[in-house]
C-alpha cells in the first residue's frame, strides 16, 4: 500500500500534468488528452502517467507525440512543484474505457436476449 506522501506526490503531479497538456501545449490533437491515473515508485523516482485519448484512433500516434515531449513535459512539471528529484515520466494508454464498453455491450445483448426469450 503506497505511503500517504507518494499518494499525496501522485496526485499533485497528475493535477499539474492536467494543467500542462491543457494549457501548454499548442498542438491541437494532443489537446483531448485526459491524466487518468499516476502510479509512483515509493522512491517517487518513477512515475507510470496512464492517459485517456478521446479518439481511439489516434491513440497510439498521440503517446509518440507525448514520449517525443517527454523531457519537455518534465522541465514543465519541475518549474511546477516543488520536490527534490522530479521524477522520470512513462506514458502509457489507459484502456480500461474499452474494457468497460466491451462489457456494457455484452450485458445489453445479454438484455436484449432476454427480451426476445420474453415476447416468445
Amino acid at each position: 500500500m503506497p505511503s500517504y506522501r507518494v499518494e499525496k506526490v501522485a496526485s499533485l503531479i497528475k493535477e499539474e500534468l492536467s494543467l500542462i497538456f491543457l494549457h501548454k501545449i499548442q498542438d491541437p490533437n494532443l489537446s483531448i488528452i485526459t491524466v487518468t491515473n499516476i502510479k509512483m515508485s515509493p522512491d517517487l523516482r518513477h512515475t507510470k502517467v496512464y492517459l485517456s485519448v478521446y479518439d481511439k484512433d489516434k491513440r497510439q500516434e498521440v503517446l509518440d507525440k507525448v514520449n517525443e515531449l517527454k523531457s519537455w513535459i518534465r522541465t514543465q512539471l519541475a518549474g511546477r512543484i516543488q520536490i527534490r528529484f522530479v521524477p522520470e515520466l512513462d506514458f502509457y494508454i489507459d484502456d480500461t474505457l474499452d474494457y468497460v464498453e466491451r462489457i456494457e455491450g455484452i450485458i445489453k445483448k445479454i438484455h436484449e436476449n432476454d427480451n426476445k426469450k420474453n415476447i416468445e
